[in-house]
């Protein structure tokens, strides 16, 4: 096995750009021509090679790679005994290299991404490296919601002291002074040179910007998730993560919102703060 330095922690090398990956073939002139086809690869990083079982499960388990390129018949243990060895936490994707066909469908049973059979060109490999990039980006999609759901089941109960911040807001709407407390603000929105403010049934529509409204909320409990759309954290039920990044904010009274990719770090750290 040679492995690339390993300082920093196997979670902190992960990219949504370089793809980790280690080659597991006990051939050497089939690891060369593995290696050979990845270097045109851009986004692929090999961080091991390894010639048996061993290696490979040690490979893993050390460097905690995205990507596993994996030979099915190898010395100590097999491709699928390799497999066997790895807790679902810690699986890369896999990919299967072999010269005979007649384990496919094992290595689907085994939920190998992807099953290339010797010897493949670089167009078939880079459909696979292509697909194993779009399954990462997915995985990392799905960690991040669950994240955010986590921290926000911690921060649901959180109150501040009223020497910090004041529970209410006031403001001027229809001629009248309506004081608001600030736990019953589900979502703000900028309506042309006005903003709505929706309190459980009612809403209140005063001429504000949502940017001078965002400065008088409490900015441990609100969080901007569109440009247009201020949220109260205490108030969302669920996320259902969409396209290129983007979510759904499902609120308790089951009012859908659009955060924004632009705007889900500001999701995420508000509920890093408050937990």
């Amino acid at each position: 096995m040679t492995p690339d330095s390993v300082s920093s922690s196997p979670q902190d090398q992960r990219s949504d750009k370089v793809v980790r990956t280690v080659v597991a073939d006990d051939e050497r002139l089939a690891r060369q021509k593995l290696l050979i086809l990845l270097d045109a690869e851009p986004q692929v990083k090999v961080v091991a090679e390894c010639q048996d079982g061993r290696q490979t499960v040690a490979a893993i388990r050390t460097l905690r790679p995205d990507l596993l390129l994996l030979d099915i018949q190898m010395p100590d243990l097999d491709g699928f005994q390799v497999l066997g060895e790895i807790p679902p936490e810690e699986m890369p994707v896999v990919i299967f290299t072999s010269a005979y066909d007649e384990y496919a469908i094992r290595a689907f049973e085994a939920h190998a991404l992807d099953y290339l059979l010797k010897p493949f060109d670089q167009e078939r490999l880079h459909h696979a490296v292509e697909r194993a990039q779009s399954e990462l980006r997915k995985a990392h999609e799905r960690e991040i919601t669950h994240r955010i759901l986590s921290l926000l089941s911690q921060v649901s109960s959180v109150t501040l002291p009223a020497s910090e911040h004041d529970s209410r807001l006031v403001i001027k709407a229809n001629g009248r002074v309506v004081f608001l407390d600030l736990d019953s603000i589900e979502w703000v929105e900028a309506a042309a040179n006005y903003v709505r403010l929706n309190v459980g049934k009612e809403s209140y529509l005063f001429r504000e910007t949502i940017s001078h409204v965002a400065e008088r909320l409490d900015a441990n409990h609100f969080v901007r998730i569109h440009r247009s759309t201020i949220v109260n954290v205490r108030k969302i039920k669920e996320l259902i993560p969409v396209n290129s990044g983007e979510y759904v904010v499902i609120l308790k009274n089951g009012r859908e919102l659009s955060c924004s990719r632009g705007y889900r770090s500001a999701l995420q750290g508000i509920v890093e703060q408050s937990s």
